[in-house]
């Protein structure tokens, strides 16, 4: 038996969210449900917080992680800014808290008009201009409303990171940013526009990332650019150094956050402070080490079978409501929601879900204890990427979303039901 503070822990044999039997929620909220713990989402913010209390700093919550509007408005009462990639994502932090959008910086390699146009219009910190393009749309949009826009452009570094490949993001080959030798020119370029303002200097290298030595290199190039482009005549008063912290999904190899966001701050904050005062206010995108140890999916076994001498544990979860399993070879621990002692012996298992794919899993060869059909079961670390990338597959609605502070409990999105799927088609016959 483990547990994975501070969180979620076991309290008589029987797996606790703060306060708050994990069995109790199931059993009033249903399954497959994901349940968020608010003091380990405060506890994890205040950290990053104070490991960089020596420069000026933004966190800048990336909103992609986890969108739920409770979640935000929780971490936009700490003060947090917000970083987002799309336009329902503006909306959703609108909602959250209309002052946070003072503090949002707007990324993302396809930006629309529209798009744009209501980030102007709501005043945004910063765009962070990811092509020629994008940076000539911009343009156009912030003259047609005289809305001067503060830009940072997005530099691609050309800094490997040990990474899964769809979320790495910081070499020559993807897709995000600009190359870093054409960052001057652009910049020239944008000065050029009556309604942009060279703000700032922005990468992001990739995410989930262990090593804080690539943090370090990327902001080393960031940092020689924003001299070059202050000897320009450019006022660069922000970098954003992306998001990308890693965390461990591993119990058997855990991970002193403290520790880690320290050595983050460290690796970050040191090329920066070699430049001459004033430095420009460092923004930060963190998401996956915020969210993602503050929230588990719960789920109901259905049925145990064996093909052979291959087990499976059938449980009512599925890829549609946690898809890293199958997106990103992710392995999340999981551990029954009642543990005794007398379960110690484990056994091997697949844990999959009831869609009609093979790559429907949470779980393979997961060393479990002996489980009945009926009993919950915990996916841990699922806070982020989580219900964010949930879908409607075989038309399965999407699971209940609760937030648990103490032994306060409240359902911040509803389970969806079959008559919210069809709706919107029902409408159109």
């Amino acid at each position: 038996m483990f547990t994975r503070p501070p969180g979620f822990t076991y309290k008589k044999d029987e797996l606790h969210c703060d306060g708050v039997s994990i069995n109790r929620l199931a059993k009033k909220f249903g399954t497959p449900l994901y349940v968020y713990s608010a003091l380990a989402i405060r506890e994890r913010y205040r950290t990053l917080e104070r490991a960089f209390h020596h420069v000026r700093h933004t966190l800048c919550y990336s909103v992609k992680a986890n969108s739920n509007l409770s979640i935000l408005r929780l971490l936009a009462g700490m003060g947090a800014g917000f970083d987002i990639v799309s336009g329902g994502e503006l909306e959703r932090v609108r909602r959250a808290q209309k002052k946070a959008l003072k503090k949002v910086v707007f990324s993302g390699v396809g930006k629309t008009a529209d798009e744009l146009r209501l980030a102007l219009r709501n005043g945004i910190l910063l765009f962070n201009v990811e092509s020629e393009g994008e940076l000539e749309l911009l343009a156009t949009c912030a003259s047609e409303l005289r809305k001067t826009a503060n830009i940072a452009l997005r530099v691609n570094p050309d800094v490997p990171a040990e990474t899964h490949p769809y979320i790495s993001t910081g070499l020559r080959e993807h897709k995000f940013g600009v190359p870093i030798g054409n960052a001057r020119e652009l910049c020239r370029r944008a000065a050029e526009h009556k309604y942009l303002r060279v703000a700032g200097v922005s990468l992001h290298i990739g995410s989930q990332i262990g090593d804080v030595a690539p943090f370090h290199l990327a902001m080393e190039r960031a940092v020689e650019l924003v001299m070059q482009l202050l000897a320009d005549g450019h006022n660069i008063r922000f970098i954003d150094a992306g998001g990308g912290l890693g965390i461990s999904y591993n119990s058997a190899a855990p991970l002193d956050f403290t520790d880690q966001a320290h050595r983050y701050a460290e690796a970050i904050t040191e090329p920066f402070l070699r430049m001459k005062k004033p430095f420009p206010h460092l923004l930060l995108e963190p998401g996956r080490s915020i969210i993602a140890p503050a929230g588990a999916l719960v789920t109901r076994v259905l049925y145990l079978k064996r093909n052979g001498n291959k087990r499976f544990t059938i449980v009512d979860a599925a890829m549609n409501d946690l898809i890293r399993p199958s997106l990103y070879q992710a392995r999340h621990e999981i551990t029954p929601v009642t543990f005794t002692r007398a379960r110690s012996e484990r056994v091997q298992s697949d844990v999959a879900g009831p869609i009609c794919e093979s790559g429907d899993f949470l779980a393979r060869d997961a060393m479990l204890p002996a489980l009945t059909p009926g009993e919950n079961l915990c996916i841990f670390d699922a806070g982020a990427y989580g219900m964010s990338l949930a879908s409607n597959y075989n038309s399965r609605p999407r699971a209940a979303e609760v937030l648990v502070e103490g032994t306060r409990v409240r359902l911040i999105r509803r389970r969806e039901t079959i008559k919210d799927l069809l709706q919107e088609e029902a409408a159109c016959l």
